[in-house]
């Protein structure tokens, strides 16, 4: 983990790779990061402040404004999460979703195949219907927007020149790209972190759009038992200066701090960002 000047931070594991965090990943449990994650406390709607409203309303709100559709939206790390395209679904033809964990790939296929998952999206989608203005009950047709718009789930590695499969992608590349909490959980300092950037800018045609969510001045996390993930510090700065080293215009970055209530000995997250960009 490494500070804008290059050194170490306090609180990263010493000598961790790449190769070890991947190894690491291997042992994500998608169910037991859904259960910490996406439901309450740190997961509630009723509490508009609550992150996951946060985050919600910001990718609605980037989505609806400005530009931002087209022909092809890549989610670059899902994880076993499909909020983070409920709203762009909407905007595209098509999604493509991708986690460098086969777990997480079979926890959203399981999903799309009407299988069953660890669970239940209904708030979500209820709660993304809203923000569109629609009734909370046509959160079906919404999730069956979403079935029919994803057409891949993939294995990525942001860490390769080419993070996913080839032609996956039109030539051109993709009309705008999501990614949360990927590159800075995956890479084990602030030049890996770039670097893993610079690769993903590389999916998204001229023009294009990232938005980008992470976690603020966290050092780890556990994703499965007695699996514990050293994480890259980052602060709002060195995001600033990333993006605009890897070629994109920030658009709009929004902070969010964690409340007390909300702070968990499963992680040591304080708070996040979230980031629009245009590659230039």
């Amino acid at each position: 983990m490494e500070g804008q000047n290059g050194k170490e931070s306090a609180g990263q594991e010493k000598g961790t790779s790449k190769a070890e965090l991947k190894a690491s990943y291997q042992h994500f449990d998608p169910a037991l990061y859904l259960q910490r994650h996406y439901t309450p406390p740190r997961a509630s709607f009723d509490n508009k402040d609550n992150v996951v409203p946060w985050k919600l309303g910001l990718i609605h709100r980037a989505f609806t404004e400005g530009d931002l559709k087209g022909d092809v939206l890549v989610d670059i790390g899902s994880g076993p999460t499909l909020y983070q395209v409920m709203s762009g679904c909407e905007r595209f033809n098509r999604v493509i979703l991708s986690d460098f964990v086969e777990a997480n790939r079979r926890e959203l296929q399981n999903w799309l195949q009407g299988k069953s998952n660890s669970l239940d999206w209904t708030p979500f989608f209820q709660h993304v219907c809203k923000l569109e203005g629609r009734s909370p009950e046509a959160w079906s047709e919404k999730a069956q927007r979403l079935r029919s718009v994803v057409t891949d789930v993939l294995p990525v590695d942001i860490h390769q020149p080419n993070p996913l499969p080839l032609d996956a992608l039109p030539p051109s590349g993709a009309d705008c790209l999501i990614s949360c909490y990927c590159l800075e959980a995956s890479s084990p300092d602030l030049a890996s972190f770039n670097k893993a950037l610079g690769h993903i800018a590389g999916l998204i045609r001229q023009g294009g759009h990232l938005l980008l969510i992470g976690t603020l001045e966290i050092s780890f996390y556990y994703p499965a038992p007695d699996v514990r993930i050293p994480v890259m510090r980052l602060d709002e700065a060195q995001v600033c200066s990333s993006l605009k080293n890897c070629g994109f215009q920030l658009q709009d970055l929004s902070v969010y701090y964690l409340p007390q209530d909300m702070h968990k000995t499963t992680d040591d997250a304080r708070s996040m960002f979230f980031a629009k960009a245009r590659k230039q």
